[in-house]
């Protein structure tokens, strides 16, 4: 077993997905949620994108390239949606002092599996793995990396959804916007990123 090829690939998917991140773009998302409710919509997507990592693993290069699609203009059409729900969460009205959730309608799918928690980066960064694995055994290792980043993703979510009580309208209205900057941030970047490779 190659621990190093594993490790190299366990960090390399936290960096991508970023768990932290997500975990408290999550909550922004959610803010007014039952815990039922947040618990039901992270296993949803949870194994959707396993299933997605796992596939683009799989068949991600064979598949991308029988429909003439680079993973460049992937990057550039997840930022441009990642940007719309980053936008969203800027210009929305204030959260009341009994909020509801962040009318976003059903992360799940968007933006929470994709371009979060299976985006272009990842999808990206899985096809390269497999493609520099050199044995079934590395192959799973890159998998079970990408499977216990999502594990640690879920995890965090689900106490980042803990901190509703500490911080109260202010603090909500706060995170929610700085939060709506930083994906603002993140998108163009995918965006950027995708052009460059495009065009240039």
């Amino acid at each position: 077993m190659n621990n190093t090829f594993f490790l190299n690939a366990l960090a390399s998917y936290l960096v991508v997905i970023d768990p932290i991140g997500c975990a408290l773009i999550f909550y922004s998302l959610t803010i007014g949620q039952s815990f039922k409710s947040r618990v039901r919509t992270l296993l949803k997507a949870l194994g959707i994108a396993a299933s997605i990592i796992l596939l683009f693993g799989l068949l991600g290069q064979q598949l991308l390239a029988s429909l003439g699609i680079s993973m460049d203009a992937l990057r550039v059409a997840g930022g441009i949606l990642l940007f719309n729900t980053a936008f969203r969460m800027i210009t929305s009205e204030p959260v009341p002092d009994k909020p509801h959730a962040v009318q976003v309608g059903d992360i799940t799918v968007y933006p929470l599996t994709i371009p979060l928690m299976a985006g272009p980066g990842t999808l990206t960064l899985t096809v390269l793995l497999m493609a520099d694995s050199v044995s079934p055994i590395e192959q799973t290792q890159v998998m079970l990396a990408a499977f216990l980043t999502l594990l640690a993703t879920v995890a965090l979510s689900l106490l980042a959804a803990r901190l509703r009580r500490w911080l109260g309208k202010t603090g909500d209205e706060i995170i929610q916007r700085l939060l709506g900057v930083l994906l603002a941030a993140l998108a163009i970047q995918f965006i950027a990123n995708g052009i460059r490779g495009l065009f240039l």
